[in-house]
C-alpha cells in the first residue's frame, strides 16, 4: 500500500510506492566500463595543465613542495555568478531583478584524473573539506554575500561536465528556497516545541535505528523519512551547530570519514550511479543566527521527475527510506 509521508520540517509531502518497482537493484546504474586513464594530457585540471585554468585562489601542497598540489581552487571559467557589480534591487513594472552577483568556484579535488569521491584516500577527503571551509570562510567577509551552498556532481547525468574529480561553490546574495524552507521550518518547529528539529531527528533515528546507515562519534547519516529520491542520504552532526565553517579539525576528521564511508555503500551497492551531494550551512549575514543545523544531502540519480513531480511538486519514491537504509548498512564501504 503506498504512503503518504510529510516533512516534520519543511511541511512537503512525498509519496512512498515501493511496490512501483520490483526490486531496488532494479536501480543499479553501473557507469560505463570504459577505462579512464589516471592523466588526461586535454584535461584542464590534471597537473601540468595549470596554465588552463584562471589563477588558483587556494592551493593545498603535498609536504613542502611548492610543485606538487593536493587540491586546487579556482574561479569557475564559465560562472553562473561575477564577483563584480552590486546587489542593488531594480524593478521592471512587476517584475524585480539585479545583477547577477556573486563567487562561482571549482574546488579541484585530486590530481588523479580517474577517481570518483568514494575512492580518494580518507586525508584527501579531509583536504577537501578543508578548502571548503577555508573557502567558505574568506568569502564571508564580502557583505554582498548571503549564502554559499558546496555542492558535488558525479557523472553525466548529474551535470558534472568534466570528467576530472570536482565540487562546486557559489556565493549568493540570498539565501536559496530549499535552505529557505528548511529555515522556516527549524523556527516554526522550535517556536512550537522549543527544540531543533534536526536534533529531535538525530535522538529518534538513534533510538529506533530503522533508517540509520551508519553512525561515528559525531556523526550520523540517514535515510530521511519523508525521502523525495530513493537512497536519498542525510549526514547528519550529533551535536547542534549552525555552521560546518566554524568546526574544529577533530570534528572534520569525523565527518570526513563517514562521508567516505556513504559514498562508498552507495557506489558499491547501486553501481556507481551518478549523484549530486549539497552542503546545508547556516546563512552568512546573520539570517538565522544559531538556530540552523547544518548538513549534508546526498541524491543519487536514479529515476527522473516526471509530470506529476514537476507539476505537483510532490515527489513519489519508490524505494521505501527503510529499505534503502537497510541495503546501505548491509553493504560494507
Amino acid at each position: 500500500m503506498p504512503e503518504l509521508r510529510k516533512d516534520p520540517i519543511t511541511f512537503e509531502w512525498v509519496i512512498i510506492a515501493g511496490e512501483r518497482k520490483d526490486r531496488p537493484h532494479d536501480f543499479s546504474k553501473t557507469t560505463s566500463t570504459e577505462e579512464f586513464p589516471p592523466f588526461d594530457p586535454n584535461c584542464p585540471f590534471c597537473p601540468g595543465n595549470e596554465h588552463l585554468t584562471p589563477p588558483e585562489i587556494l592551493v593545498l601542497r603535498d609536504g613542502h613542495s611548492s610543485s606538487n598540489w593536493s587540491v586546487r581552487v579556482i574561479p569557475n571559467k564559465y560562472p553562473a555568478l561575477r564577483i563584480e557589480g552590486n546587489t542593488e534591487r531594480k524593478g521592471k513594472g512587476m517584475f524585480d531583478y539585479m545583477d547577477g552577483v556573486g563567487a562561482h568556484e571549482v574546488i579541484v579535488e585530486t590530481p588523479i584524473h580517474n577517481l570518483r569521491f568514494s575512492d580518494l584516500p580518507l586525508e584527501q577527503v579531509k583536504k577537501v573539506l578543508t578548502a571548503y571551509k577555508e573557502r567558505i570562510l574568506d568569502l564571508k567577509k564580502d557583505t554582498r554575500f548571503v549564502y554559499i551552498l558546496v555542492f558535488r556532481n558525479e557523472g553525466k547525468e548529474a551535470g558534472a561536465s568534466l570528467r576530472h574529480p570536482h565540487s562546486q561553490l557559489i556565493a549568493l546574495p540570498f539565501v536559496p528556497h530549499e535552505v529557505m524552507l528548511e529555515i522556516e521550518g527549524m523556527r516554526r518547529y522550535y517556536s512550537f516545541r522549543e527544540r531543533c528539529p534536526f536534533c529531535d531527528m538525530v535522538k529518534e533515528e538513534l533510538q529506533f535505528k530503522e533508517r540509520v546507515v551508519v553512525e561515528n562519534e559525531n556523526f550520523l547519516a540517514i535515510e530521511p523519512f519523508a525521502s523525495k529520491y530513493p537512497f536519498e542520504t542525510v549526514i547528519l552532526p550529533k551535536r547542534h551547530h549552525p555552521s560546518f565553517a566554524d568546526e574544529s579539525e577533530c570534528i572534520l576528521d569525523d565527518f570526513a570519514s563517514i562521508l567516505k564511508d556513504v559514498l562508498s555503500r552507495i557506489d558499491k551497492a547501486l553501481g556507481n550511479p551518478p549523484y549530486n551531494f549539497t552542503l546545508h550551512n547556516t546563512p552568512l549575514q546573520g539570517q538565522s543566527a544559531n538556530g540552523f543545523h547544518w548538513h549534508l544531502e546526498i541524491i543519487p540519480r536514479l529515476s527522473t521527475p516526471a509530470g506529476f513531480e514537476l507539476g505537483s511538486g510532490i515527489f513519489i519514491n519508490t524505494v521505501p527510506p527503510e529499505t534503502a537504509a537497510e541495503i546501505l548498512k548491509e553493504t560494507l564501504p
